[in-house]
């Protein structure tokens, strides 16, 4: 049976081994839910599990995977998603998310997130795989945008048109990483706040946000391992107007500060966050 849907709203944090003890033993953090990738914690026993279980009696829990690979043409693991659901039912996620992208071929792991040509093939088979999905997991699935640095083979479509395609006729929902929107404008060339509104965002259920970092003129490279550039706090923003008060995430992944400064960034965020959202907050109560 489906879970219900619950809404979450404010800036959450990524959960890091890091901090672990700091978020379960500590006082209360001014973080509105905590993201955690299953995998991480799915094939453990002992102390990591138990120690989420402890974050998971203070604070909401969301998830977000990492080695779906729901653009392969391999067969979905059933072994992986069995325990996967397992997973989802224990830290009681209202919704779970992974990255629309191809990261396993013949049966081996890529450990990287590799864009999908923008075909109809590819569309038609994401949409099957999610469909099947969506009726195995129990909670809303969502698909996030990913960063890409070449093309993958010959397009039908634009990216814009691609998305909508595969969210419209799976029902999935959308995970906007504002960050891989803007490192992907910057080294292809195209109006991000354009490729946004072009975007369903009416199933935008939830937003990232990471740093990156400037290889040279041409290429910026998303690194989740620096804090959140001005352009994406204004990416951000543009894209809390009009999505409304959905939940922002931050994430940091590499070269992970002390929680003391992430929290001055989810502040940060918090702020940005509450001047976006403000007008359709006071639509929605008539005022």
């Amino acid at each position: 049976m489906t879970r219900a849907h619950s809404r979450l709203a404010g800036v959450g944090l990524g959960l890091r081994w890091d901090f672990l003890e700091e978020v379960t033993e500590g006082p209360a953090l001014p973080v509105a839910f905590f993201e955690v990738s299953p995998e991480n914690y799915m094939h453990r026993g002992g102390y990591f599990p138990a120690m989420l279980g402890k974050v998971r009696e203070r604070y909401p829990l969301v998830t977000h995977g990492l080695t779906l690979s729901i653009g392969s043409a391999d067969p979905l693991n059933e072994a992986y998603l069995t325990e996967l659901c397992a997973e989802l039912e224990r830290l009681q996620t209202p919704w779970h998310s992974d990255h629309l992208c191809l990261s396993s071929a013949g049966g081996r792991v890529l450990h990287e997130l590799l864009p999908l040509a923008c075909s109809k093939a590819n569309a038609q088979r994401v949409i099957e795989r999610v469909k099947r999905l969506q009726d195995q997991l129990g909670v809303p699935f969502a698909l996030e945008n990913i960063s890409y640095y070449a093309e993958l083979g010959r397009r039908d479509s634009s990216d814009a048109e691609f998305w909508c395609e595969v969210l419209e006729r799976s029902d999935a929902q959308l995970l906007l990483d504002v960050n891989n929107v803007y490192v992907n404008s910057q080294n292809h060339g195209f109006d991000a706040q354009a490729f946004i509104a072009a975007l369903p965002l009416e199933r935008v259920i939830e937003i990232h946000v990471a740093g990156h970092r400037r290889a040279n003129a041409d290429l910026l490279i998303d690194t989740h391992g620096s804090a959140v550039a001005p352009e994406v706090y204004a990416l951000l923003e543009y894209a809390l107007q009009r999505t409304g008060p959905v939940p922002v995430l931050l994430e940091r992944d590499n070269d992970v500060p002390p929680l003391a400064e992430l929290l001055a960034e989810v502040q940060a965020l918090q702020q940005v966050y509450e001047r976006a959202v403000q007008p359709a907050r006071r639509h929605a109560s008539g005022s």
